[in-house]
């Protein structure tokens, strides 16, 4: 009798666990039918949201293109325009050429025109020099590195740009400041040394070498507004001459006053 009642309690508690179970596996399945209504939602939501981006890019990309088409009339017209405003599309600008220059206006901001293009309006100053009014090395000075390299395939004029660009600078760069007849001055050791800081995997050997070939470089497109002395250096106890570049108080640098 015992056991009857014991089998009779255990057939019941599994009778309640399966109960148990079967309003859990319910509960589960609503739980998981909301889910799914829930992924649905949020799917078509999503392919709303993805036609809207789309939408976006393309009026994106109509605007960039109207804009670069606008940027591209105004610089043929001899506009200065921003160069902030101008470098994300350059690429897409439709100009005679496919060539901008860049430099600095009065107001120390940096503009882009074509090529010796003078502004109708002056909206970048007055004092900024047409490209023909330029040396050679001025000319250059003015284009961005990738402008630069698809005009100048040579290592020591590339250089030569940079040093020259380095000069105008507050910092001078490896170039010394002078006095009396001397305005500026460079000697190819620092000049070898600043190489090495510029250009990647130049071994000192190599860096020697293009220091001179840039010096070369630096006369030649300064059409003889600088020129190189020998000057007698000592180190560990040994005499030599080192070149030195020099840049005459008195020389005539376009757009540039003496001092």
């Amino acid at each position: 009798m015992a056991a009857a009642d014991q089998q009779t309690t255990t057939v019941a508690q599994l009778a309640e666990r399966v109960d148990r179970l079967e309003s859990e596996l319910e509960s589960k399945d609503e739980r998981i039918d909301d889910l799914e209504n829930q992924v649905d939602e949020l799917s078509t939501q999503n392919q709303i949201l993805q036609a809207r981006v789309d939408a976006m890019d393309r009026a994106t990309d109509d605007h960039d293109d109207a804009l670069a088409e606008i940027q591209s009339r105004e610089l043929e017209k001899g506009a200065h325009l921003k160069f902030d405003n101008v470098e994300r599309r350059a690429a897409d600008l439709d100009v005679e050429g496919d060539r901008l220059e860049k430099f600095a206006g009065d107001d120390d901001v940096q503009y882009c025109r074509l090529p010796g293009e003078c502004d109708p309006l002056e909206r970048s100053g007055s004092s900024s020099l047409a490209q023909g009014d330029l040396l050679p090395i001025q000319q250059l000075a003015r284009l961005d590195d990738d402008m630069l390299r698809s005009t100048s395939d040579s290592t020591p004029s590339r250089l030569a740009v940079k040093l020259w660009s380095e000069r105008e600078r507050d910092g001078l760069g490896p170039w010394s400041k002078g006095s009396g007849e001397v305005r500026h001055y460079l000697d190819s050791s620092d000049l070898r040394h600043w190489i090495r800081r510029v250009e990647d995997g130049v071994s000192e050997t190599y860096a020697k070498k293009l220091a001179q070939r840039t010096l070369d470089a630096v006369e030649n497109l300064a059409k003889g507004r600088v020129y190189s002395q020998r000057k007698n250096r000592r180190k560990d106890g040994l005499r030599y001459k080192e070149r030195r570049l020099i840049l005459p108080s008195d020389s005539d640098i376009p757009g540039e006053q003496e001092g």
